[in-house]
């Protein structure tokens, strides 16, 4: 085999015969494997560019949220301090809403507390320090103009830390729904015992009246 052939063989990947034995050329699987190599590598990179990310992320966050402020509202005002990545604010107990409207007072959702997610530690660190109470201001026909920031910067906090919460609470929740559920069906198991206990001992006395 010449080498032109030899070159064609290995381009194919294909087993060339040289003198004293044989040798294997650069294969296609042999390709396959160093280019899910380089995939792998790449990924690697990304996940830890990812990681670099999110720990140069800082989380802050407002114990009381200002009645009428919602979650657009509120990222226009911390957008001018830096860039913000997530906010989540809790909705108000549905009874404190129900008692709320009752009483003539705002109709619409209201929010009791809050985390806002900024992509600089730094940045959030500063807004804490600036804001945390003052007076929010703005333009003066603003809804919330007089009232006061409450926000404190959570060292240490990620937003992953936050959605744990959440889920944990959520099945706290799942679980109170089964006990109360359990001892609701106990409850009437109990009275319906009782019930059928008192129409036999009733149609028992009705027996003994016939029978005397």
């Amino acid at each position: 085999m010449d080498d032109n052939d030899e070159s064609r063989a290995a381009a194919d990947g294909a087993t060339v015969t040289v003198a004293g034995g044989t040798r294997e050329s650069v294969s296609v699987e042999a390709a396959k494997e160093e280019k899910a190599r380089l995939a792998k590598a790449k990924r690697k990179r990304r996940l830890l560019k990812e990681m670099h990310l999110k720990s140069e992320r800082g989380v802050c966050y407002m114990s009381r949220v200002p009645p009428q402020m919602d979650p657009s509202k509120l990222r226009q005002i911390m957008s001018q301090y830096g860039e913000v990545l997530r906010i989540y604010l809790v909705p108000e107990d549905p009874t404190a809403r129900v008692r709320r409207k009752s009483a003539g007072g705002h109709r619409g959702e209201q929010f009791s507390e809050g985390w806002v997610e900024f992509a600089k530690k730094s940045v959030a660190k500063k807004v804490a320090h600036l804001l945390n109470g003052e007076q929010i201001g703005g333009k003066k026909r603003s809804k919330f103009y007089h009232d006061l920031w409450n926000i404190k910067y959570l060292s240490g906090f990620k937003w992953d830390h936050l959605t744990e919460e959440q889920a944990r609470k959520h099945a706290d929740r799942e679980q109170k729904l089964v006990l109360e559920i359990s001892a609701a069906r106990k409850e009437r198991d109990f009275y319906l015992e009782k019930f059928d206990q008192s129409r036999a001992l009733s149609a028992m006395q009705e027996r003994a009246k016939k029978v005397n």
